[in-house]
């Protein structure tokens, strides 16, 4: 059943849920609160810094993220950041490619740049691409979805809802399911503040949200 058709329920787009705290001034104590609203939303997963690993996720998938958010670090540096989350208990990561290199067309240098973090933290932990579609063309967003699938990754990512060029879009998210959907999960991320827009990036082709408000967005859907 596609998501134009189907009635979304709470519990349906909870399942679907990265609740994410990845604001530079989150303490430990507002890290214990998301852990404790998650729980109550029954959302799927927890997404926090890597500097608040480890932390007390169980009954939740835990994932963090790796060259946050610009995306301009060494590709050892990103790897051996996935590496030390893995160790410190998280069960995804989400890597954010090199913008710079997508836009100039260096696709080979952005699929090494995945594959090394893929080695470095390989399966099953979940790996996801975050690609900044909002910053790219179509055809390099179409690029960097296949450079992902070719270094291994299990998602791709629209954004780190950081960028100056914007967060999610159903466009953005139909095109990147065109490109890899049904092999690759995609996540829509940054910007998705409401109901409604949460169903457009579902009907788009979202497999799973990165939402910081989750509980604004859940609260509109029927039981």
């Amino acid at each position: 059943m596609s998501a134009e058709s189907k009635t979304w329920t709470r519990a349906d787009v909870a399942r679907l849920v990265d609740h994410t705290l990845l604001k530079p001034e989150a303490t430990a104590a507002d890290v214990e609160g998301l852990l404790e609203e998650a729980r109550t939303l029954g959302v799927l997963a927890v997404c926090v810094s890597p500097s608040m690993l480890p932390v007390a996720g169980e009954g939740l998938v835990v994932a963090t993220v790796a060259g946050f958010p610009s995306g301009k670090h060494a590709s050892a540096v990103k790897a051996a950041e996935a590496a030390r989350a893995v160790e410190d208990g998280a069960d995804e990561v989400d890597m954010v490619i090199d913008v710079g290199a997508a836009l100039a067309g260096e696709t080979d240098a952005v699929r090494a740049d995945v594959a090394a973090v893929r080695a470095a933290a390989p399966a099953p932990t979940v790996l996801k691409v975050i690609v900044e579609s909002a910053a790219l063309p179509d055809d390099v967003l179409v690029a960097v979805c296949r450079a992902a699938e070719e270094a291994g990754a299990d998602f791709v990512k629209t954004s780190t809802g950081f960028h100056p060029a914007g967060g999610a879009s159903e466009h953005a998210v139909r095109l990147m399911a065109e490109t890899v959907g049904g092999r690759l999960g995609i996540k829509a991320s940054g910007g998705i503040r409401t109901t409604e827009a949460a169903l457009a990036m579902l009907e788009a082709g979202a497999t799973r949200l990165g939402l910081s408000g989750s509980a604004a967005v859940l609260a509109g859907l029927p039981d």
